[in-house]
């Protein structure tokens, strides 16, 4: 809670300012750092990841080898729409800090002119007559308001944290991007072995029925197992159309996030054998410890910056309840001329020739809210209230980051130790078939085994590629919830955007510092420099 000063109190404490020299108002920022998360080291995190010197995981997506992948990735960085306006507003930002910076110079700086021409009549025993003159002044104010109180240092400290924010946030917005590109792509190479599967299981169904549609004719197996088979071929035949949505929905997926109009990706099989391929990787390679990886997360840096914004704005609120002392200055010249007709125009060697007047005047202002009815203090409460509520959507969003690592990394763990045993079931199952075909030919069994059979090794084969995905999907989840993926060679603002703005606005060098600044280094922590 804020202390209501009263009127004497902050005399007093203006006048010891005055004497001591200008303060900063309001609290100083320091980082909020989790003490658990030093020690965070969950033993299923650990055993999901890998220590080695290559590749970077700025970069992840290498570990997979895919060209086609990468192609995409390169691809998304040039052309995404949601990376474009995370860029734009790292832009708008840095002008937002512009407009702070300004407050180091005199706010007031006008320059004003007038030029007035009065008639007048007059009536009197002779007559009435008319009389008209004109009066011309010109003037250039300034007016500095003193920055006692830290009112416009705390502002330049909140957009500047604000400035870097945005550039976290950009960053945020790669690692989620390359995380989509990513999951969509090895989706659609799922959906693509899945297809596969089908209708090579639909192909070996309908090769059954054929044999069983032709045992029926010649009277040497009942209806029975003609429809059971019918009935198996068309089932499995039904899921062709959907993997094949899959993959055209995966497609059109991906032309949006690579900067497309939704349709088919033909380049997507430039590397030849990779079509319905899911790799498996069995350890995510990380380069730091798990704390570290957490802090620099992109939306944990921006979190903590929005706090270091708004703890600044303290400040500036606070600064409302000291009085204000403005340096005020103006320098006039001002000129009267008569003439006898209202229409006439004075040349300039006439308005030179005519009575003149220079004024200058300099001196201090001081204004001070001294009844403000609670209304300052109250937004200072307000401007705390805030600040608390960012420190804990801090915490929470730390919390929130060790829970996505620990998941992934549990999924990880969980699909790397069935893929062999689900390996190890695929072949069964397609032995057991061979079996099954063998002693039904030989009659020695009836049909309904070959049935149960081409079920389960259609079963046991989709559930090895889906698990297969479910490793890939982790491993990404897991880079992502580490916040690897934050790199890219493409600029902040591409050129054509940069070419269509400086056509309707003078950026001067703004917008070709951000152009020329990818996202290549990892955010630094607050109040320090990047």
């Amino acid at each position: 809670m804020v202390p209501r000063l009263t009127g004497l109190s902050r005399l007093g404490l203006a006048c010891v300012a005055c004497l001591t020299g200008c303060v900063m108002v309001g609290p100083d920022f320091h980082p909020q750092h989790e003490e658990w998360v030093e020690h965070w080291d969950d033993p299923v995190f650990e055993k999901a990841i890998s220590q080695q010197s290559q590749p970077d995981f700025s970069q992840w997506w290498h570990v997979f080898g895919d060209q086609n992948l990468e192609r995409l990735m390169t691809e998304a960085d040039a052309h995404n729409a949601n990376l474009k306006i995370a860029g734009l507003r790292v832009l708008e930002a840095r002008a937002q800090l512009g407009i702070a910076q300004s407050g180091r110079y005199p706010q007031v700086q006008q320059i004003g002119g007038d030029a007035l021409y009065t008639k007048s009549k007059h009536s009197g025993g002779g007559g009435a007559n008319s009389s008209g003159s004109w009066q011309y002044g010109v003037g250039f104010d300034i007016g500095w308001e003193l920055d006692f109180w830290g009112r416009f240092r705390r502002a330049i400290e909140a957009a500047n944290a604000s400035y870097f924010a945005s550039q976290a946030n950009h960053d945020a917005v790669l690692v989620l991007l390359h995380a989509q590109v990513a999951d969509t792509y090895f989706t659609m190479r799922t959906a693509e072995a899945r297809l596969k599967i089908a209708r090579e299981n639909a192909a070996l169904q309908k090769r059954s029925l054929e044999i069983t549609d032709a045992l029926f004719k010649s009277g040497q197996t009942d209806e029975l197992d003609l429809q059971q088979a019918k009935t198996q071929y068309l089932s499995t035949l039904s899921t062709i159309p959907n993997f094949e949505s899959q993959i055209t929905l995966a497609q059109h997926a991906l032309s949006t996030l690579i900067g497309r109009p939704p349709g088919p990706l033909p380049e997507l099989n430039e590397q030849p054998g990779k079509e319905g391929v899911i790799p498996l990787v069995d350890r995510a390679v990380l380069q730091d410890v798990p704390a570290n990886l957490l802090l620099r997360r992109p939306d944990v840096r921006a979190a903590e910056l929005y706090m270091a914004s708004q703890s600044a704005l303290i400040g500036v609120a606070k600064a409302d309840l000291y009085p204000t002392v403005t340096l005020l200055g103006t320098l006039a010249w001002s000129a009267s001329s008569s003439s006898g007709t209202p229409s006439s125009i004075l040349s300039a060697s006439e308005v030179a020739g005519s009575p003149s007047k220079l004024a200058l005047a300099v001196g201090p202002s001081v204004t001070w809210n001294v009844f403000d009815h609670g209304r300052i203090v109250n937004n200072v409460r307000v401007q705390d209230a805030r600040l608390q509520q960012l420190t804990v959507a801090y915490q929470d969003t730390v919390r929130q980051a060790a829970r996505e690592a620990d998941d992934a990394a549990t999924g990880l763990i969980a699909a790397l130790q069935r893929d062999s045993a689900l390996f190890d079931a695929e072949k069964a199952a397609s032995r057991s078939l061979s079996l099954a075909n063998t002693v039904y030919r030989e009659g020695y069994s009836d049909f309904e085994r070959v049935l149960d059979a081409q079920r389960a090794l259609a079963a046991q084969q989709d559930a090895y590629v889906v698990n297969r995905s479910n490793a890939v999907g982790s491993l990404i989840a897991l880079y992502k919830a580490v916040g690897g993926g934050w790199h890219t060679e493409q600029p902040m603002i591409d050129p054509a955007t940069r070419e269509q703005m400086e056509q309707r606005t003078n950026w001067g060098d703004l917008i070709k510092e951000e152009s020329n600044a990818p996202s290549t280094t990892v955010p630094t922590p607050a109040g320090q420099s990047r």
